[in-house]
């Protein structure tokens, strides 16, 4: 059997560390700060995870959050309009 993906529209933002963790944070409530590391996690379904500069992270069709690595990212997703 052979399966497609559905068509999902997706919320996301791209982390840029300094220049934009403000938006990143009130974007995913889920992103705590690592002291140890001094660095980013977001608690996912999975467990915690590290978004790292440049990767996006993308609220999923539950109201998840997960990082995902701007080469994956643009090879699965597309920008749409804001109207659907």
């Amino acid at each position: 059997m052979k399966y497609r993906k559905k068509p999902v529209v997706i919320e996301a933002i791209q982390y840029l560390r300094e220049e934009n963790i403000s938006s990143c944070m009130d974007f995913c409530p889920d992103m705590v700060f690592n002291a140890k590391d001094n660095e980013y996690d977001i608690k996912t379904l999975e467990g915690n995870m590290r978004v790292s500069k440049g990767e996006y992270i993308i609220k999923g069709v539950q109201g998840e959050f997960y990082p995902c690595k701007p080469n994956i990212f643009e090879a699965t997703y597309e920008r749409v309009d804001d109207e659907i």
